[in-house]
């Protein structure tokens, strides 16, 4: 019975699978309908009769009087990488000159094994596997629409060319990069050439040997039937995809004799037993069991404590961006000042840092340079001083912006200080800068064409600096200007034993750590009890100078 429906789609099929694809089996069923003339044959009509019997259609005996039936179907199961050879590869190995790779003298020992053992169990399907010296020409001249026009572009071009297969190349080690790390003028063969994504994959066909019967082993007959490529990450691609409930694919091919052939492509591949599927996931619960245990022996069994009443801060910060400024080509120079009592870092621990030269682009009426440059510091504070007023001090970040012209000469953008987050967590800080800047246009013009402005000697000097004893801190004369804003993103860790003892020092440490925490708030108000303390003890020093009789009872209830 002729079939009533084909399946004309041929397009690649995606699928995902954890199981190895070792256990990938494939039942391909090849069959010869008739031939492609007979198709188009149109008998004498007779009278009363306009049907054509499907009798007409059945191969005819050869010369000889044999009918091939055995010659017009085959089925067969096939393996991943499995290697079935054709009528072309027998005749060819058999003689020993051919051989020329050790793979081709494997293929000769196989094949003297299989003549021995009575032939081969195949006829026309045969395969190609990864290791075979053979490239489908049609994955050279792809296709992205069905239009007969269509021109490929050069990626097209590109992607079809690129071999995707196992790649063995290991880099040497120690080696030195032949290649600048960053092409800073590509050229248009440059950008794409490196737009080519090349994927390792393993491949397999499943080919057959559509000829005539008695002439198989010719190339020109060779048709692929199926072509399978599975990469690293689990992915199978299958073109054409399985047949399933549709309907066989169809192959017409040409020459003298052209014929009219169909086949069909199932999964046949065998489903785990649930005693398989215990058994493995035993060994994935004992795989990562013992990954589980060898991560845990490169960390360690002996956690790294702080002392007692110490806190140890550790900061992983970025400079994200910096906008608002006059110039361009902007970079960042910063670092982290930290109290003089009380506060220390490691030897090692480097506590400044500069980014690189970003040039700046328009975000809306702003100029903005994303510099993204990662930073990360330590620091340890130990609280010696116990009593309820000793505020502790913590640490600040001090930023300067500059601008570097086309002649290397740099100029200040902006100078800027922030408290750094006293709780734990992620922070964003966006810290406001300003500049000095002097009277007169004479110092904007030597700003603009030669480069230089005024700079502050010490960058503390942007806030009350550590080492100040003084009173107070008077700016008065120093003229400033607004101008930018840089953006720090900040990911704060806090540890000490106060977090998990339960005794009278987690107490005591308590107090501290609230204070800590509240610091960024009490700061001001700090100030300014300060000052008003210093105030009071003024007025008490002059009411003290003065006769106790001009001293009303008002102002000594007021003290």
């Amino acid at each position: 019975m002729a079939e009533a429906v084909w399946n004309t789609d041929t397009g690649e099929a995606v699928y995902r699978s954890r199981d190895p694809v070792c256990n990938l089996r494939l039942r391909v069923h090849l069959q010869r309908i008739t031939a492609s003339n007979f198709l188009h044959y149109q008998p004498a009509t007779q009278s009363g009769k306009d049907i054509i019997d499907l009798g007409t259609f059945r191969p005819h005996p050869t010369a000889s009087g044999h009918r091939p039936d055995e010659d017009e179907e085959e089925e067969i199961v096939i393996g991943w990488q499995e290697k079935l050879f054709s009528q072309f590869e027998m005749d060819l190995y058999q003689n020993e000159a051919a051989c020329q790779s050790p793979l081709d003298y494997q293929y000769r020992q196989e094949i003297l094994k299989l003549e021995n053992s009575g032939g081969r169990k195949n006829q026309r399907i045969f395969t190609y596997t990864d290791s075979d010296r053979y490239t489908n020409l049609e994955e050279h001249c792809q296709k992205m629409t069905t239009a007969a026009s269509e021109v490929p572009s050069f990626l097209v071009e590109r992607m079809a060319n690129v071999r995707r297969r196992r790649q063995d190349k290991r880099g040497m080690e120690g080696g030195i990069l032949k290649s600048h790390m960053v092409t800073w003028e590509p050229s248009e063969e440059f950008v794409k050439n490196n737009h080519v994504i090349n994927t390792p994959l393993q491949t397999m066909y499943i080919m057959a040997d559509l000829g005539p019967y008695g002439k198989l082993g010719y190339k020109t007959y060779e048709h692929v039937l199926c072509t399978l490529k599975v990469d690293s990450n689990g992915v199978i691609t299958v073109k054409p995809d399985f047949t399933g409930l549709k309907g066989p694919y169809r192959i017409e091919t040409n020459g003298e004799k052209q014929e009219l052939w169909k086949y069909t492509i199932h999964n046949v591949s065998s489903l785990a037993q649930p005693e398989e599927e215990e058994r493995e996931q035993r060994v994935f619960k004992d795989l990562y069991g013992r990954h589980k245990e060898y991560l845990s022996s490169l960390v360690g069994t002996d956690f790294e404590m702080t002392a007692p009443g110490a806190l140890r801060l550790f900061v992983n910060g970025e400079v994200v961006s910096a906008q608002g400024y006059e110039y361009d080509n902007l970079y960042v120079h910063f670092f982290v000042e930290l109290p003089t009592t009380n506060w220390s870092s490691p030897a090692f621990q480097q506590l400044s840092g500069v980014t690189q030269t970003c040039a700046t682009k328009s975000l809306g009426l702003d100029k903005v340079a994303y510099f993204s440059y990662p930073f990360t510091f330590e620091a340890l504070f130990l609280h010696e001083d116990e009593s309820a007023d000793a505020l502790p001090e913590w640490p600040v970040l001090y930023c300067e912006v500059l601008s570097l012209d086309f002649w290397q000469r740099y100029r200040v953008e902006g100078y800027g200080a922030a408290m750094l987050p006293a709780t734990p967590g992620s922070h964003t800080l966006r810290v406001s800068t300003w500049r000095p800047m002097d009277l007169g246009p004479v110092a904007e013009l030597r700003r603009f064409f030669i480069g230089g402005s005024l700079e502050l000697e010490d960058l503390s000097y942007v806030r009350i600096p550590g080492t100040f004893k003084g009173e107070r801190l008077s700016r008065f004369g120093l003229r400033t200007e607004t101008t930018g804003t840089v953006t720090f993103r900040l990911h704060c860790l806090q540890q000490s034993r106060a977090f998990m003892e339960s005794s009278s020092l987690r107490k005591r440490m308590r107090s501290v750590l609230d204070r800590l925490e509240g610091f960024s708030q009490q700061s001001s108000i700090h100030n300014v009890l300060e000052a008003f303390h210093r105030a009071r003890r003024r007025m008490q020093e002059a009411r003290e100078s003065l006769p106790q009789d001009l001293v009303s009872p008002s102002e000594t209830l007021v003290t």
